[in-house]
């Protein structure tokens, strides 16, 4: 899974700042699986005590023990049909998947624990907004907003609420503009979008200003407005899944591997079919299919396969700027400037191209982007750069983070960064 590392500043600091599937052999029958991921209904303990699984202490041992409500249940095998690497978001709805819709036995391996990879570290923003119709990502993006939006339909429909279970909330989106030139890019934004059925609607600065009262607006303001845009908590939306995929546990067909790096993918000898996933306790071996859904390691272990396959993953950092408790302002929507859309097309054209760039050399943009999560704490972003696969943190760009904000929401101009003191951390992943 993706790495993600957080950040919390001393007191009053001083700052000068996918998923690929690869299958072992031809399976006896075509898998027929249906879309209906998200509108399935399993029944839930949220409440359910819950312990990681621990690797296997030796050959012929119980390769784990994960406690479902309070029973502890003993995954003994070592063969399953399936095996994920990576539980991220990805990774763990995948198995949601299999064993919603098969009779698969499915297996989840990972270097350290849900969200502590990119699914941990982003916004939660599950929007059409910067998207673009026709683009490749566009279809996929679409199928996603439906997945998740009936996903919350069907915890409601269950009498259970949505925005406690997943954080979920439709706040919409605003994509801001300060120039002439920005809002006229928004208005044809808005044209394009309402043309292939998103919902869409171009406010003037005065509506923006009704809309989002600490917005710094002039009469060259503009925004584009997608009022069924979502976000969500990603915490909170893995341990419900989870939770779902561990009523599985007591049938042997699911089981966890957590804190268990993944070494390699071993194959045949005989037919070079990979039937195995070697990790640092255990070897898992699948009958039907290893799932690589690795986040910015995806690449590297689809390189160590050496099947022929160029697989152009790269890792990209990124850092948030999240002030715990904050209540100097209030948002209505999560908002992004309009220029981080022209920035992340940047970012994805020259993600080819760096992968031959070295060790020291950096793409750096940094966009506002502003959202209140489920705790109503003020999440600020965003910056995104080639750095390897360094999550460390960097003061500059924490600071460039602040001084972009700022310009876009004058009480934060009223405060310096380091009076917030331990009120304030930064999230950072590579994806």
């Amino acid at each position: 899974m993706a790495s993600m590392s957080t950040y919390r500043p001393a007191a009053r600091p001083h700052l000068k700042p996918s998923s690929f599937i690869v299958s072992p052999r031809p399976p006896p029958c075509t898998l027929a699986l249906r879309s209906r991921l998200f509108g399935s209904r399993i029944p839930v303990d949220l409440c359910a005590t819950r312990t990681r699984l621990n690797g296997p202490s030796g050959a012929g041992q119980p390769l784990g023990r994960v406690r479902v409500g309070s029973r502890p249940v003993v995954a003994s095998q070592h063969s399953f049909d399936v095996v994920i690497v990576g539980a991220g978001i990805i990774g763990l709805t995948i198995a949601r998947q299999l064993l919603l819709e098969s009779d698969l036995s499915v297996a989840v391996v990972d270097k350290a624990v849900p969200c502590s990879g990119a699914t941990g570290a982003g916004q939660g923003y599950i929007w059409m907004a910067h998207k673009t119709p026709g683009s490749d990502m566009w279809e996929l993006a679409l199928r996603s907003h439906q997945l998740w939006e009936s996903l919350a339909e069907n915890i409601h429909d269950q009498g259970l609420n949505p925005q406690e279970v997943l954080g979920w909330k439709k706040t919409g989106s605003l994509l801001v503009g300060k120039t002439v030139e920005e809002s006229a890019l928004l208005k044809r934004r808005v044209k394009q979008l309402s043309e292939a059925g998103v919902e869409a609607e171009f406010l003037s600065s005065h509506e923006l200003l009704l809309e989002e009262p600490a917005l710094s607006v002039d009469k060259e303001s503009g925004a584009a407005l997608l009022p069924n845009d979502c976000q969500l908590d990603a915490h909170r939306t893995v341990a419900f899944v989870e939770e779902g995929n561990r009523q599985f546990v007591s049938q042997g067909r699911y089981a966890e591997f957590y804190h268990d790096p993944v070494i390699s993918l071993l194959r045949s000898g005989k037919n070079g079919e990979v039937e195995a996933v070697l990790t640092s306790k255990s070897t898992l071996y699948c009958k039907k299919a290893v799932v690589i859904a690795a986040g910015c390691w995806t690449g590297s272990l689809m390189r160590d396969l050496d099947i022929g396959v160029d697989v152009l993953v790269k890792p990209r950092k990124g850092h948030l700027l999240v002030l715990e408790n904050f209540d100097l302002i209030r948002l209505n929507h999560g908002l992004m400037e309009a220029g981080y859309v022209s920035h992340q097309q940047i970012m994805q054209h020259s993600s080819v191209s760096a992968a031959g760039l070295s060790n020291d050399e950096e793409m750096l943009s940094i966009s506002m982007t502003a959202t209140t999560d489920t705790m109503g704490n003020l999440v600020l972003g965003s910056s995104r750069q080639f750095v390897g696969f360094c999550t460390e943190a960097n003061a500059s760009i924490i600071d460039s983070i602040w001084k972009r904000a700022q310009e876009f929401f004058p009480k934060l101009r009223e405060m310096n960064l380091a009076e917030i003191g331990e009120n304030r951390k930064c999230l950072m992943g590579s994806q």
